[in-house]
């Protein structure tokens, strides 16, 4: 798991720079009023000053070049992190799978906005233990000119500081509050996107943009909230903060009515008790810290979902002899495949049917490794899946969806997927060869310029999947297309001539017909397996047509 303190640990050389410009300029910010103390003295005493204000003029430049330092280095130290943060999130998403357990938007949010602000762990830390050397060094140098101006600089100080304890309390829980409730809304947001034609053909855009927004006055509660935190510690702050400097000067009057300090120590004390006071200035560094341990803790949300795990083993020579053993898998509390032991022959194209609800898309996922079992294994030729290597397993099975999602820079990217294979053999046995060759640029031409059918679509889905070497996977993966290409496909489909295990879930008749086995799910269970002649004697198998997905 990523902590707060891995994030923060992150910035490396960068955090060391920050520190040590910040040292710089705190050192000078705490040098300057003993100097212009020295000059005021040297005034006074008709001394010659000139030393003095040169002094305090390299300390305003010194300060002015660490400053300048603090904030590059703090800006590439966030942009590092941020992007180090957003490609590790990325890639455990990617390994952990579909099932991740968070919403789409939520997981955006996450990876954009909450990564950013988790990123600022390493400067922000850095800032608060430098935001305390002020004060801290104000305390020092006070008792130096005097102690009694100490002991009215503490008291101030300790009232302060309990006003930013409260305040970093509450910022931590409020903050916390408005991103999940940001995370919520951009789930709702990008389910709506998803869906934008169907609530425009429905004709529920009001309805959906309430269900989006229904949130929306509880962000802005939440948002209110934090700057009314911020509000009451500034100006708690802001009435103890001049107490501070009137205990200082009112202890300073009577130091230099008594001979003990001078009209420059007088103005140094009153400089260092400006300092002093503003320590409730840190409530922006504080902020800022709970801001970041908020975002890492939702980063750390993320990434201890665990990922899939690969074994080391390789897969025997075989045709794809699939094996479901006692397969459980629960959607909830809920088994949407309920001990499920099947085993069915390699090389054969295999049917699967059943009502909506009845398992079918859950079994395409287990047998393609894309959804874990809560119990049971898949075996592919005797091994089980879950032993195989990542490569072999990839190269092995191939999946196909009814609504798939094109990814890559061009058409054959889109196909290819970096795999190796003959992208255009794989064109022209799904039928997607005769649109891609119409199109400006043929293969090469950009997915965003490729304007296509969901028939289309589904061609190039199976194609993406047709080079697998011992299972293909198809999930509805046909249900777009026309009469005519869904025969061309389904001949093809079934005569593959023992070649590999082709496993389609479908719903129509004609499919599970030309199919050599069909396997009958019922209520996450296996009902029946059998040729489809057979099976068609059986009136609630031929119901299943009638009313499956």
């Amino acid at each position: 798991m990523t902590t707060f303190g891995a994030i923060a640990r992150h910035g490396g050389r960068l955090l060391p720079v920050i520190g040590v410009s910040a040292l710089v300029g705190t050192l000078s910010t705490l040098a300057l009023p003993f100097v212009l103390g020295k000059a005021v003295d040297a005034i006074v005493t008709g001394s010659p000053g000139s030393t003095w204000l040169v002094m305090a003029g390299l300390l305003i430049a010194v300060g002015i070049a660490s400053d300048l330092v603090d904030s590059f280095a703090g800006v590439a130290c966030v942009a590092g992190t941020t992007a180090w943060l957003r490609e590790r999130l990325v890639r455990h998403l990617l390994a952990a799978g579909p099932d991740r357990g968070f919403d789409t938007g939520d997981l955006v949010t996450r990876v954009s906005g909450n990564a950013v602000d988790a990123a600022q762990a390493g400067p922000a830390v850095v800032t608060v233990w430098m935001a305390v050397l002020p004060p801290a060094g104000s305390l020092v140098l006070l008792v130096v000119i005097d102690p009694w101006l100490a002991v009215a600089f503490l008291g101030g100080v300790a009232l302060v500081a309990l006003v930013l304890r409260a305040f970093t309390r509450r910022t931590a829980q409020v903050i916390t509050s408005y991103q999940q409730v940001q995370g919520r809304i951009a789930a709702r947001l990008a389910e709506s996107l998803a869906g934008a034609r169907t609530i425009a053909a429905a004709g529920t855009l009001c309805e959906e943009k309430r269900r989006v927004l229904r949130e929306l006055p509880t962000l802005h509660d939440q948002g209110m909230a934090s700057w009314q935190v911020l509000a009451r510690s500034v100006s708690h702050a802001g009435v103890v903060g001049p107490l501070v400097t009137v205990s200082v000067l009112a202890a300073g009057g009577v130091a230099l009515l008594n001979g003990r300090i001078t009209p420059g120590e007088l103005f140094a004390a009153l400089q260092y008790a400006v300092l002093g006071a503003g320590l409730g200035s840190m409530t922006s560094v504080f902020s800022r810290l709970a801001r970041a341990k908020a975002g890492a803790n939702r980063a750390a949300e993320v990434l201890d979902v665990q990922p899939i795990g690969y074994g080391h083993l390789w897969l025997p020579e075989g045709k794809g002899r699939l094996e479901f053993r006692h397969i459980t898998v629960y959607r909830g509390e809920t088994a949407v495949l309920d001990d499920v032991t099947l085993t069915l022959p390699g090389g054969k194209a295999i049917a699967v049917v059943g009502r909506s609800g009845a398992g079918k898309s859950t079994l395409a996922a287990v047998a393609a490794r894309l959804t874990e079992p809560a119990n049971g294994d898949v075996l592919l030729d005797d091994v089980p899946l879950k032993f195989l290597t990542h490569e072999d397993l990839r190269k092995a099975i191939g999946c196909a969806f009814d609504r798939p999602v094109l990814v890559g820079g061009t058409v054959a990217d889109a196909i290819g997927m970096g795999r190796a294979g003959d992208v255009r053999s794989a064109a022209k046995a799904t039928h997607a060869h005769e649109f891609v060759s119409r199109l400006p640029r043929g293969y090469n031409t950009p997915l965003a310029e490729a304007p296509m059918s969901g028939g289309e679509a589904q061609r190039l889905g199976l194609a993406r999947a047709w080079n697998a070497e011992r299972l293909l996977v198809l999930d509805d993966a046909t249900s777009s297309l026309d009469m005519v290409t869904e025969m061309q496909i389904g001949r093809t489909l079934t005569e593959d001539h023992g070649h590999r295990t082709r496993l389609i879930i479908t719903h129509r008749v004609a499919t599970a017909a030309k199919a050599d086995l069909v396997v009958w799910l019922d209520s996450g269970r296996v009902r029946a397996v059998g040729p489809h002649e057979v099976l068609w004697r059986d009136p609630a198998y031929q119901d299943v047509f009638g009313a499956a997905e």
